[in-house]
C-alpha cells in the first residue's frame, strides 16, 4: 500500500519544481523530504525520480502518480467538507490569502461579523499578491484568496479553483488638491509630465497602467515604486507624485485625493478563489458569504472629490 503522506510529497514536488522548495512548503528539511521519497519508490517498486544537474525530475510513473494523489486529495476534501456539513455549528479554521487593498477595505468588517455569527471558526488571514495567492490556494496552502482581475489581463487558467466575483472595483488618477497648482491634472494625458507612483514591475496593477499611459500617448515617469498603496496616497496628498488608485483603497471613508475619471471607466474585478473539491465547506462558505456582505458595505468615492 502507498503511503498518501508521501504521495502528497510527490505532488509537492511536481507543483514546486525543487527539494527545496517542498522542504520551506511543508517545514521539513530537504534532507527528510529525500529520504520519504526514496521510500516511497521502493513501496512503488519503480524509479520515481531522476537527476538531471542539481535538479530531479519526475519519471513517467511518477506523473501517473501525481495524477491520482490529485484525485484522491480532492475526495478526501470532498469527504471532509460534507462531513463538516453535518455539523450543527461552523469550525475549523479557514486559511485566507488577500493583497493588500482588499485587507485593507473588507477584511476587517469581514472578522467583525464572522466573530459575531461563527465564534467557533478561526480565519487566518496572510498577504499575498493574487499570482501567488492563486498558486497556493491550488498547491493546498491556502483555502480561499481574494484576488484581482485588470482589463485585458489574463492569466494561466485553474481549473481546480471554483471563482467567484466580490466586486467591480473603479480605477482612478490620484492627484492632490491643487493647492498651489503642483501637479494639476484634470484627464490622464495631463499627467504625461508629471512624476508617478506606481506599484512593483511584473505586477499586473503596473502592467494596466503603463499600457494605459502609453494608450494615451506618453512613457509615465515613474520615480516611486512599492506595493503599499497607502504609501501611494502619502505621496500624492504631498504633492510629490500622480498615480492610479482603486476605490477600495478608501474603504468607505473620505477621500484624501482628486479622483479623475480615466478613459472608458475602466475597473478591476475583485473575486474570490477556492478549490472545487473544498468550495462547499461551511467555513469557506461563511467567509465568503462575509466578504460580500463587507464589500456592500464600504462607500464608493465621488469623482473630483
Amino acid at each position: 500500500m502507498l503511503d498518501v503522506k508521501r504521495l502528497r510529497l510527490l505532488r509537492e514536488l511536481k507543483i514546486r519544481g525543487t527539494l527545496a522548495g517542498v522542504a520551506e512548503a511543508l517545514s521539513y528539511s530537504p534532507s527528510a523530504v529525500s529520504q520519504q521519497l526514496a521510500l516511497l519508490e521502493k513501496e512503488a517498486g519503480v524509479e520515481l525520480l531522476q537527476r538531471v544537474g542539481r535538479r530531479v525530475r519526475l519519471t513517467p510513473q511518477a506523473e501517473i502518480l501525481v495524477e491520482h494523489t490529485t484525485h484522491l486529495l480532492e475526495r478526501l476534501e470532498v469527504a471532509e467538507a460534507d462531513m463538516t456539513a453535518s455539523l450543527t455549528t461552523v469550525s475549523g479554521t479557514v486559511r485566507v490569502a488577500v493583497f493588500q487593498s482588499a485587507a485593507h477595505a473588507v477584511i476587517p468588517q469581514a472578522l467583525t461579523l464572522l466573530a459575531e455569527e461563527f465564534p467557533d471558526l478561526r480565519v487566518e488571514i496572510t498577504e499575498r499578491e493574487p499570482e501567488a495567492g492563486l498558486f497556493e490556494v491550488s498547491a493546498r496552502d491556502f483555502d480561499l484568496v481574494i484576488a484581482e482581475q485588470y482589463p485585458g489581463h489574463t492569466r494561466a487558467h485553474r481549473p481546480d479553483l471554483d471563482r467567484v466575483n466580490l466586486a467591480s472595483d473603479a480605477l482612478r488618477l490620484a492627484v492632490p488638491h491643487a493647492r498651489d497648482g503642483r501637479h494639476a491634472a484634470a484627464a490622464l494625458e495631463d499627467a504625461a509630465t508629471l512624476p508617478w507612483v506606481m506599484e512593483p514591475e511584473g505586477t499586473a496593477s503596473r502592467q494596466w497602467a503603463t499600457q494605459l499611459c502609453r494608450s494615451a500617448g506618453f512613457e509615465p515617469d515613474v520615480r516611486f515604486e512599492t506595493a503599499d498603496l497607502i504609501a501611494h496616497i502619502r505621496l500624492i496628498e504631498s504633492g510629490n507624485a500622480v498615480g492610479i488608485l482603486p476605490d477600495l483603497v478608501w474603504a468607505g471613508s473620505a477621500t484624501t485625493l482628486r479622483l479623475v475619471d480615466l478613459p472608458g471607466l475602466p475597473q478591476r474585478t475583485v473575486f474570490t478563489a477556492a478549490r472545487r473539491s473544498s468550495a462547499s465547506r461551511p467555513g469557506v462558505l461563511a467567509v465568503r458569504e462575509a466578504l460580500g456582505r463587507a464589500v456592500a458595505l464600504v462607500a464608493v468615492p465621488t469623482p473630483g472629490g
